[in-house]
């Protein structure tokens, strides 16, 4: 019997097998597709991604495959700068083929030793009050303690479920590629330029040696049930900037709509979703990966306390509580971004109104902040603003703060060497640091690094060591 079956080893499915693992929960992650995929799609980790890989020890192997960029110009590609001071280490965007990150994770969870099974996909379950009992669709029946669903936009976890999935149908069609163009880097920026009142849905972004991520319309191309072609592509193009920009030798071409949706619950008894299972939306901002992976984040070490025995009574209803506001935010914040790509008068004048305030830095600074997701604050109750916040990697004594939370633990983090952990040692580590860059006495980390109390009172320590850590 297996603590957690998971279905579907995309970046979300095997960030949480490795974040369950951490705590020794018995894992199986089934995956549909045999082989990984074969395509190479860049995507962008966004400023909470990196931190939490940070957090993990993950980063580093990522650098070594990916390209930093600055993260200004991904609000409905408004060519703004980023603002100064990003209240992060790690204040870039990190360019990476899609294929590495599910390598990398899927491999470090094997490591950590979650089991991994491909050429299988969850057929259905059952689900009672000791467990799941999980169809493969190979016909296997397997027990397990908890199923999560990170089985994508078309989840079967989700619709066996019977959860919802309100929002809207996809109404605009976009093609993606990455591909050579074959005339030089500023016949392409002219271009741009005499597009960028009439056609805001149309990009080229280098990714360098000569690859770009080509993004233009889709309308009256094709059936939408098959797949794009490179003609396809040069037809649009030729369409909208009477050039087809001499692109050739693409490495993977896909279309997506802008469909909207958010499932109504993420958990119902013994069954969870994340990632794409429990929402989707358009790309605008290259927001999706990062949700999905910061959903796992979030789940993983609270449905690891439910199995070890030690979580509050209503800790795994938090994932919900924190994470559904979260992807409504997102939902909200593409179908913004949506309108302001249209080349209707109504939204090209929003677009030029939005385009001005962000001159002002506080503006500009929102917008940033609020796809990195690092604005995010959960609901913990009334205190200072730090409350609820993520703590940046700060500068300890001995290295940095990250550097500590390998190991998927809390941590109370104490300047003034008076506090202790006491009976939570097992769940909760102790870092006794004055000289921690801190601007409060002392904070209570959760295992993702979020702030669940701030003071140097003992007792009320120990109340917020109860709620969290049991």
């Amino acid at each position: 019997m297996f603590d957690v079956i998971i279905a579907g080893c995309g970046p979300t499915g095997a960030m949480l097998a490795a974040e369950l693992r951490l705590h020794d929960v018995r894992v199986l992650v089934v995956e549909q597709e045999t082989e990984p995929v074969s395509f190479v799609r860049i995507v962008g980790l966004h400023i909470r991604s990196l931190e939490l890989l940070a957090m993990r020890g993950l980063l580093e192997r990522m650098l070594e495959r990916g390209r930093r960029r600055p993260v200004g110009g991904i609000f409905a590609a408004i060519a703004k700068p980023a603002p100064e001071g990003l209240d992060s280490a790690y204040a870039y965007l990190l360019g990476i083929p899609q294929p590495v990150i599910v390598a990398l994770l899927e491999a470090h969870a094997i490591q950590l030793g979650a089991q991994v099974r491909r050429g299988r996909s969850v057929d259905g379950f059952e689900q009672d009050d000791e467990g799941v009992t999980v169809t493969l669709s190979d016909g296997e029946q397997l027990r397990s303690r908890y199923l999560v669903g990170c089985d994508g936009a078309r989840s079967t976890v989700r619709k066996r479920l019977g959860v919802g999935f309100p929002g809207e149908p996809s109404r605009t069609d976009t093609l993606m590629g990455e591909m050579e163009v074959g005339v030089p880097q500023e016949e392409i920026a002219t271009t741009l330029r005499e597009l960028r009142e009439t056609s805001q849905r149309l990009w080229l972004r280098p990714f360098g040696e000569g690859i770009y991520s080509v993004v233009v319309p889709a309308a009256g191309v094709s059936d939408r049930a098959q797949p794009p072609t490179l003609e396809d592509f040069k037809h649009q193009l030729r369409a909208i900037a009477g050039t087809d920009l001499g692109v050739h030798s693409p490495r993977w071409m896909s279309r997506f709509g802008d469909a909207t949706r958010l499932a109504e619950r993420y958990r119902v008894g013994r069954v969870l979703l994340a990632g794409d299972a429990a929402h989707i939306h358009p790309p605008a901002g290259g927001q999706g990966l990062n949700l999905g992976v910061q959903d796992a984040f979030n789940l993983g070490w609270k449905l690891a306390a439910q199995i070890r025995g030690w979580a509050p009574e209503t800790l795994l209803d938090t994932y919900h509580a924190e994470r559904h506001p979260v992807a409504a935010d997102v939902l909200d914040n593409t179908r913004a971004q949506m309108e302001l790509l249209s080349t209707e008068p109504g939204p090209q004048a929003v677009r030029r109104l939005l385009t001005e305030l962000m001159d002002l830095d506080e503006v500009n600074r929102r917008l940033i902040e609020k796809i990195t997701a690092i604005d995010i604050r959960y609901d913990f109750g009334e205190g200072p603003d730090l409350l609820g916040r993520r703590l940046p990697d700060i500068d300890l004594e001995q290295g940095h703060l990250y550097g500590r939370l390998h190991r998927c633990r809390g941590l109370l983090l104490d300047r003034t060497e008076r506090l202790t952990v006491g009976g939570w040692s097992d769940r909760v580590d102790h870092l006794a640091d004055p000289t921690a860059a801190l601007d409060a006495p002392c904070v209570l980390l959760r295992p993702d690094g979020h702030v669940a109390w701030i003071g140097d009172d003992q007792r009320n320590l120990d109340d917020h060591l109860s709620r969290w850590f049991g």
